[in-house]
């Protein structure tokens, strides 16, 4: 469940609290009827936090698996931008030199 210090209460301890009854005291059937307000509160703040918590744990580990693959898909991007400009230059210097070798053939008359 969550941990705060601040909360001083939960649910079970709300119903399970006994006040000392006094001639002059309040009406014990209003005050268990606000109590019961007060602890089905305290069962729905319960709950919305564990929902919550469950989210949160799951978006962190949605949010780890996307840095991951932002990081893996951003290393291939950088190494195929490398490759490229690796390999555009060698193909152009292939594709010049058949080029040349086609106009070597037309002009000098070379059959290989």
């Amino acid at each position: 469940m969550y941990n705060n210090e601040k909360i001083m209460l939960t649910a079970q301890d709300i119903f399970e609290k006994d006040f000392k009854i006094d001639a002059r005291g309040y009406r014990p059937q209003e005050v268990d009827k606000f109590l019961d307000m007060i602890i089905a509160d305290y069962t729905e703040f319960t709950t919305i936090i564990k929902r919550q918590e469950k989210e949160i744990q799951t978006l962190t580990s949605d949010n780890v698996k996307l840095k991951q693959e932002y990081s893996k898909l951003r290393s291939r991007l950088e190494a195929a931008s490398e490759n490229e400009g690796a390999n555009s230059g060698t193909v152009n210097n292939v594709d010049l030199l058949r080029r040349i070798s086609q106009l070597e053939k037309v002009v000098f008359g070379r059959n290989e």
